[in-house]
């Protein structure tokens, strides 16, 4: 019985509310975009359907859910839009010659091997530093630890990612290319 008043009050919420939820999205974001998150805001709203307001509060609370998956939406624009930025302006990998493409490729097969046998907090602050490309007070900030633990725990988990990748030298010189392709979290 709860389903179907549940049921029933997001049916009526959707129809007296999609199209100016959808036209929010549309204002600040490309069709395809502001449509995706359009029906993203009606997904959360269906999650929540027993904590959203009746009446004339609910289109507020929709365009307040609106406004995080906009933001979410460009963030996630601006990140495809660098990837982009960053492939286009490697190198080809015919560019180099065969024997380059060899160790290099045998390296980043040992790194991604090593990165698959660390424990999941070493591949997570591995993760941050390499893909999310943050600074060590920022890694504290994501893992709630002082700057000096995570300082002390990106410094060990980058040694021992080296030593099971079996890579001598400094942990500086392992590659984020190599890590950025052996993570797939």
């Amino acid at each position: 019985m709860e389903s179907a008043r549940s049921e029933i009050k997001f049916r009526r919420i959707f129809d007296e509310h999609f199209d100016a939820v959808n036209r929010y999205c549309l204002r600040r974001l490309s069709r395809d975009d502001a449509n995706d998150a359009a029906a993203q805001v009606f997904v959360v709203a269906w999650r929540k359907i027993d904590k959203m307001p009746h009446g004339e509060g609910a289109l507020p609370w929709l365009y307040a859910v609106a406004r995080l998956e906009v933001s979410t939406m460009r963030r996630s624009v601006r990140r495809l839009k660098a990837l982009r930025e960053r492939l286009g302006g490697m190198a080809p990998p015919g560019a180099r010659g065969p024997d380059a493409v060899v160790v290099r490729r045998s390296e980043h097969e040992a790194v991604i091997e090593a990165l698959r046998s660390l424990s999941r907090g070493d591949r997570e602050v591995v993760f941050l530093r390499s893909y999310e490309e943050l600074s060590t007070p920022h890694i504290g900030v994501v893992l709630g630890c002082s700057t000096e633990a995570a300082k002390k725990r990106l410094s060990r988990a980058l040694k021992r990612l080296r030593k099971a990748a079996g890579l001598p030298g400094p942990a500086a010189s392992l590659s984020t290319r190599a890590i950025k392709e052996g993570g797939d979290e």
